[in-house]
């Protein structure tokens, strides 16, 4: 099964993995720790899995992206 995503999505899907989740993850352990908010490891460890599996989707689409590109190049 090939993963394509729009340029939109993969876009906006980079965003989340590279940015927004390391950040969210950051701050809710430091937060944490300074108010003593519950679950600290587990909400941190979630955000950590949650952008693996992003992160992993985008690597398959980029892969799969590159071998089409190989292949229309070679087409020509």
């Amino acid at each position: 099964m090939i993963i394509r995503l729009d340029n939109r999505v993969y876009d906006v899907l980079k965003w989340i993995v590279m940015i927004v989740l390391p950040a969210l993850g950051a701050l809710y352990s430091a937060l944490a720790g300074l108010w003593g908010w519950p679950y600290a490891k587990e909400i941190v460890g979630t955000l950590a899995a949650v952008e693996a599996f992003l992160g992993a989707l985008i690597g398959v689409s980029t892969a799969a992206y590159r071998r089409e590109e190989a292949a229309h190049d070679s087409e020509q």
